[in-house]
């Protein structure tokens, strides 16, 4: 039975196009009005969702300086704690409502990646119509069953993910009822460099799971995600902001909106492109048979005359015998004079 999932008024299958959605994350910068701009920019550039994030730093983490709360993995945000960070990226949640209501108004489907059990509830309130769970916390058991007891879809990102936690995580939704799961391929570097990415695991986890499958990438450009697609994605996840100089956490590897609306182009052509597996020619190929290769008269030849490789030659267009024919001809007779250019025909053949 082929899945079906639909996320608002959006349908996600292996035949519907993909799903586009841009990720807000920290890049409003703390203000409102830029929220809705960034909103506004992913219309226009043609997403078809936008997500945040619903969690204060107190709901993520611990206010704590020991050395296991530091950020030290050669990240960009190295050197503070992961407290300090969350504080400047949180989205307010007195804003989530009203961003919902616009997003609507816009006609972009608005959903949210919950931290904790405080925000799930939170969300529910505001009756998103799907539920992301984050690469780092596809370990968090508890989370999902209580996401997945919803009956809502659920994405599961799977950046930090070993085989086995992906297994658990899909399992629990399963134990809840809940088959409306999505898995989106992930590497948790920001930016993530190309050969990390291992797109070919797309497939693999459709397949291995019985689940969609799509890619949440954080590598520079669009090339990843129209591969992706062209590999069976089908949703396309991508951070963006309004312009990467104006900084934020996740600045530096978030797309500007005209780089959004090229990788959402180059994908509605990969999709295009795609078509389905066929051996038939189109009208417009058939006529350019005509110009395919053929066997033809090569020189002026008198009745009698002997074909060698000299006065018969495979040329284009295609008015003659077929080319497969050039040998069992060589060393016959025409039958008649016979000008260059003529097409070879089986009457002009001799013993």
């Amino acid at each position: 039975m082929k899945k079906q999932i639909k996320i608002g008024d959006h349908l996600i299958s292996e035949t519907s196009p993909t799903f586009i959605v841009a990720e807000m994350s920290g890049n409003h910068n703390m203000d409102f009005d830029r929220a809705v701009d960034i909103m506004k920019a992913a219309k226009q550039a043609g997403a078809d969702a936008i997500k945040i994030q619903t969690y204060t730093a107190d709901t993520i983490t611990l206010d704590c300086d020991a050395p296991c709360f530091q950020i030290t993995q050669g990240t960009l945000w190295d050197g503070i704690t992961l407290h300090k960070l969350y504080e400047t990226a949180y989205t307010p949640w007195e804003w989530q409502p009203k961003l919902k209501k616009l997003a609507r108004e816009m006609g972009l489907i608005l959903f949210s990646s919950p931290f904790d059990f405080s925000s799930v509830d939170f969300l529910e309130e505001m009756d998103v119509p799907a539920y992301k769970v984050a690469s780092f916390e596809i370990t968090d058991i508890p989370l999902i069953r209580k996401i997945a007891r919803l009956g809502k879809p659920v994405i599961l990102a799977t950046g930090i993910a070993r085989l086995a936690d992906i297994e658990l995580a899909v399992q629990t939704c399963r134990e809840e009822g809940n088959e409306q799961v999505i898995l989106l391929k992930c590497c948790s570097a920001y930016p993530t460099p190309y050969e990390d990415v291992n797109l070919r695991t797309i497939p693999s986890m459709a397949q291995t799971f019985d689940c969609l499958a799509g890619l949440s990438d954080h590598t520079m450009g669009s090339a990843v995600a129209a591969g992706a697609v062209a590999l069976g994605a089908r949703m396309v996840e991508k951070h963006m902001t309004l312009r990467r100089s104006d900084g934020g956490p996740d600045a530096a590897f978030s797309m500007e909106p005209q780089e959004f609306k090229e990788m959402v182009d180059n994908i509605r052509i990969v999709e295009k492109a795609l078509g389905r597996v066929t051996y038939d020619l189109s009208d417009k190929q058939v006529r350019e048979r005509e110009h395919s290769r053929s066997l033809f008269v090569a020189k002026d030849m008198k009745a009698g005359d002997v074909f060698t490789p000299d006065n018969l030659r495979s040329v284009r267009p295609a008015d003659g015998l077929h080319t497969k024919y050039y040998e069992q001809l060589l060393g016959k007779k025409i039958t008649r004079d016979t000008k260059m250019g003529t097409p070879m025909t089986w009457d002009l053949a001799g013993e």
